[in-house]
Parts: structure tokens; C-alpha cells; sequence
């Protein structure tokens, strides 16, 4: 059985919150996508503008208030978080995407200037911050598999990417990530490997067939009538 994941992609705290309350109860932790208009062609909250110059800190004022320790995530107490950090300066600014208190965080292979250096600021993490946080990797279709080997034993999970334009939901499935998930399951057996983008109800069995631990999905959930049958529904696949 795989673990189901509902993906958040949203410019504003109500939608967020929204959303959230709709799976609370139903999963135990659900994904934010946070795109800075830079890496991506979108930008998403905690943003309030996109740009290359835009100053991070002009931020929605809650997340001023989640950064100063006034306010947590929306139903914190309720729900973990999963950050895929969809940004250019993920590595940067470690410390700044931290103060949101994710259980999961998650790095573009793309959005990396230097693989090299990537590679080393993961084997220089702080130990407190391995053991509490699972530390993923994405990787697009059309970037060669074996261009991510190198980092896997760094990291805790992988997720290939079932699209190629990421920070946007609704897109068509990107057939290459099922050979992109076997490969990375044959080469590496024990790894856990999510997959986001374009699952839905005609791609999810295929994904878990090809080797696929976790499936993160957008529309296939928040766009259906009944939320908790669907995630049923998946959950319910092997």
C-alpha cells in the first residue's frame, strides 16, 4: 500500500488553511509546494510577489508570524508538513524554509547550481536536524537518472517528478518517470521513492507497479466531491 500525500499549491494562508482542513483527520501529513517564481514560473505562499530581486522577506503576514513564533502552521497539532521547496536558494537559506517546523523537506536536483556542493552541504547537516527531518530529492523526467545515484545515499527519499513544468498543478502525466522509478528501484532497493505530478486515478497503479512508495497528488484529491473516498481509493491500491 502506498502512502498518499495531497499536494497544496496555493498564493494565499486561506486557501492553505482550507485545504488542509479538508484532508485533517483523513492523512497524516500533506505537502506545501513552495515556488518563488525564480526556480519556477509561479510563485506560491509564503510569497507575496515574484521575482529574481524580490526581497524574502516580503512575506504573507502569517508567515511573518509563523517565523516569530506567534502562530504554526494551520492545524499543526494535527498534521506534518512535507516543504517541497520549489526554489532557488533552498540550500542558502536552509534555515529560513526550517522555522515552518516541516517533518519532510524536499530539494529540486535541477535547482542546484553545483551538484558537488550539494552533495556536501547534505553530509554537513546537522545531526539533530537528520534525525527529526526526512530530507528528499526531486528529479525531473528529462533529467537523466543517474545524474541523482551520487546523492541518494545522502538523502532519505526521492521523488521523481511526473511532470516536466513544475509549480503547477493539472498537467499531463510524463510517461519517462516509470522508467525513472524502476531504474532508481533497481539500482537502489531500499530507497523510498514519492512520486509527484500527474498521479491520478489512470497513472497511480502504474507508478506503484513500476516501484513507487508514495504517491503525491494535487488535483486527482482537492478537485473531487468526496475527498476521504479518494484518498481511500488510492490508499486501497497495491
Amino acid at each position: 500500500m502506498a502512502e498518499i500525500i495531497p499536494a497544496i499549491l496555493t498564493k494565499t494562508y486561506d486557501d492553505l488553511k482550507n485545504k488542509i482542513a479538508l484532508v485533517r483527520g483523513v492523512v497524516p501529513i500533506v505537502q506545501i509546494d513552495i515556488c518563488d517564481g525564480v526556480y519556477t514560473q509561479n510563485y506560491t505562499w509564503p510569497f507575496r510577489s515574484t521575482g529574481a530581486d524580490r526581497d524574502i522577506l516580503e512575506l504573507d503576514f502569517h508567515a511573518q508570524d509563523i517565523l516569530g513564533e506567534r502562530e504554526g502552521l494551520p492545524f499543526w497539532e494535527d498534521i506534518e508538513f512535507e516543504l517541497d521547496l520549489m526554489v532557488i536558494d533552498a540550500v542558502e537559506n536552509f534555515d529560513f524554509y526550517m522555522k515552518f517546523g516541516p517533518k519532510r523537506v524536499v530539494f529540486h536536483l535541477e535547482a542546484q547550481r553545483d551538484l558537488e556542493s550539494f552533495r556536501d552541504f547534505l553530509e554537513g547537516m546537522d545531526m539533530y536536524i537528520r534525525e527529526t527531518i526526512q530530507i528528499g530529492v526531486a528529479i525531473k523526467p528529462s533529467t537523466p537518472i543517474e545524474n541523482i545515484f551520487p546523492i541518494v545515499p545522502h538523502v532519505d527519499f526521492v521523488q521523481c517528478m511526473g511532470i516536466e513544468k513544475v509549480g503547477f498543478q493539472g498537467q499531463d502525466f510524463d510517461e519517462r518517470v516509470l522508467n525513472n522509478v524502476e531504474d532508481l528501484r533497481k539500482e537502489f532497493s531500499e530507497v523510498v521513492i514519492s512520486v509527484d505530478g500527474g498521479v491520478n486515478s489512470d497513472t497511480a497503479q502504474e507508478l506503484i507497479d513500476a516501484g513507487a512508495d508514495r504517491l503525491v497528488m494535487g488535483s486527482a484529491i482537492f478537485n473531487t466531491s468526496d475527498i476521504i473516498g479518494t484518498v481511500e481509493m488510492f490508499k486501497s491500491l497495491v
